[in-house]
């Protein structure tokens, strides 16, 4: 039975015909008998020798189903990252633009980049906010020495430590004033007995207005020693702050008194700061006079808080006051005591000016008044010139420069210096009373003058006190000889001081000296000859 349904199920081939077929290139097909259908028709394929490859042999054991398939590595480096996918690529190549504007980078929108400002913009009625500046590329070895030089270059001016010394050049006009011009306005050399150092410059630490006045004295002082602009415009500035600052103070207080002005003491010192400082600049305007008819109210209506600033005021007006008088047609008699002296006391070893602490100011301004009186009666045309009252006067005043007694110890520049001032206001008696020609009488006088002038030493703090009996003298000197001395002395005054009104007392003296060789009777009168130049200065 098995073997009948065997035979009939499939159908029976030749084992031998089965191995001749495989041994054929060519695959046989079964007969007709066994199929039906079409049969494809498979091409032939024509090989080249070129793309048959030789299998690598291996010796390495077939590997079972089970076990995973390991991939042979490639030859090289290995890489660090995988390789990345066609989509990142493909995005990153997408980034947006750096060079739009502001706006539309902020508003992640496409700029058309138009400049100055985009159309995008414009057209959605948006602000634009322009481009940012292109930045230049730079290495890092430019951007380190960038960062160095900003940081070097980057310095914070410190706040001014005092009010009104605002830089570095108010710093040196304040030492200067410290140093020098304060040594010139007085006799003392010491700085710890200045009464400029010690009473007004802690008073300036605590007033801006006085410092502003202190800077512009000093401006004025080293401007007349060495010119320059920059000390010109500083002295300029300075005292346009100073005035501006005292006038507010004024307008204060008068508020406050119901009209009635009381000065400060900080103002007081404005005030005789800016009457010298109209000394030293050498102004022939007469700008002194505002400042000194506020210093005479001052003296005659108010006394000070402070003792030692009282006293250095007294002293400083009262001796200008005076020797305004020896160069000016106008002038009112100045209160005195008995026996020629001022109506207050200061010692003679403190006083800061020869001619107020030893009442040699008390007969000088005697000799003003006499002056006056006598110009009154010639321009009247009364005669005789001299009257009795006018000899009464004059006498009085040569028996009290002959009695008068030196306050100051023999044998210091103090006592010289006093004694050329007693010498020089005998020499201003004789040339108010006598007739302007030349006389024995005067050419004694004049020459020991200049001997004391010369006994003084070339120091600055005695030099200060020096051109008031000066002009005195150069204005009595009829003899060539004199007048030599005479001119040495104004060169080196100038030297030594730097003050401004020292080279117009000099050309006074030159003009007087040309009256005296044409024997002009009014080379006696330099007062009315100042105001013909139209100049109104004091020679302190």
């Amino acid at each position: 039975m098995s073997s009948s349904s065997d035979s009939h199920d499939t159908p029976a081939f030749d084992t031998d015909t089965v191995t001749t077929a495989e041994s054929h290139s060519e695959p046989q097909l079964p007969s007709r008998d066994g199929f039906e259908g079409i049969v494809p028709k498979v091409e032939e394929a024509e090989l080249q020798l070129a793309d048959v490859k030789v299998e690598p042999v291996t010796d390495d054991t077939p590997v079972s189903p089970t076990e995973p398939v390991r991939l042979r590595r490639a030859r090289g480096r290995p890489r660090i990252h995988p390789p990345r996918s066609p989509t990142t690529a493909a995005k990153q190549a997408k980034a947006r633009s750096k060079t739009g504007c502001t706006t539309c980078r902020k508003r992640k929108k496409k700029c058309d980049e138009t400049k100055p400002f985009c159309l995008s913009c414009q057209k959605n009625n948006i602000h634009c906010e322009g481009y940012k500046p292109v930045e230049i590329w730079r290495s890092g070895k430019d951007k380190a020495a960038e960062a160095r030089r900003l940081s070097s270059d980057t310095k914070f001016d410190l706040p001014p430590l005092m009010e009104g010394v605002e830089n570095d050049l108010d710093r040196t006009l304040l030492q200067h004033f410290v140093t020098r011009a304060s040594a010139v306005l007085t006799l003392h050399s010491d700085q710890a007995m200045n009464p400029f150092t010690k009473i007004l410059l802690p008073m300036a630490l605590q007033h801006e207005g006085l410092m502003h006045s202190v800077l512009c004295l000093s401006a004025s002082h080293l401007c007349s020693l060495t010119p320059s602009k920059e000390y010109e415009d500083r002295q300029v500035f300075h005292r346009g702050k100073a005035l501006h600052l005292l006038n507010q103070d004024l307008q204060r207080q008068k508020a406050g008194e119901g009209g009635v002005i009381v000065y400060e003491d900080s103002n007081v010192a404005q005030i005789l700061i800016h009457l010298l400082h109209s000394i030293c600049d050498g102004n022939t305007s007469g700008e002194y006079r505002m400042h000194m008819v506020a210093a005479r109210s001052i003296a005659q209506n108010q006394k000070l808080r402070s003792p030692e600033l009282q006293t250095l005021f007294d002293e400083f007006f009262y001796y200008h006051w005076i020797a305004s008088e020896i160069t000016s047609l106008d002038g009112a008699e100045v209160p005195m005591m008995e026996n020629f002296r001022l109506p207050f006391e200061i010692n003679p070893e403190t006083a800061a000016l020869i001619g107020v602490s030893d009442g040699l100011f008390g007969f000088i301004s005697k000799i003003s008044n006499l002056r006056r009186r006598l110009r009154s009666r010639i321009d009247e045309g009364l005669q005789p010139p001299m009257d009795y009252e006018a000899l009464l006067a004059a006498h009085a005043i040569d028996t009290g420069l002959r009695s008068w007694v030196c306050p100051v110890s023999p044998g210091t520049p103090r006592y010289t210096i006093s004694m050329l001032y007693r010498q020089a206001t005998w020499v201003y008696l004789y040339r108010t009373t006598k007739d302007s020609r030349p006389h024995p009488f005067i050419k004694s006088a004049v020459d020991n003058g200049i001997k004391y002038i010369k006994e003084l030493p070339a120091e600055g703090w005695i030099q200060s006190n020096v051109l008031l009996p000066l002009f005195l003298l150069g204005c009595a000197a009829f003899e060539k000889e004199q007048r030599i001395e005479i001119d040495r002395a104004f060169s080196g005054l100038m030297a030594v001081t730097g003050l401004g009104n020292i080279n117009h007392a000099k050309e006074v003296v030159d003009r007087i000296w040309e009256l005296m060789d044409a024997d002009d009777s009014e080379s006696w009168d330099w007062e009315k000859l100042i105001h013909q130049k139209g100049w109104d200065f004091l020679a302190t």
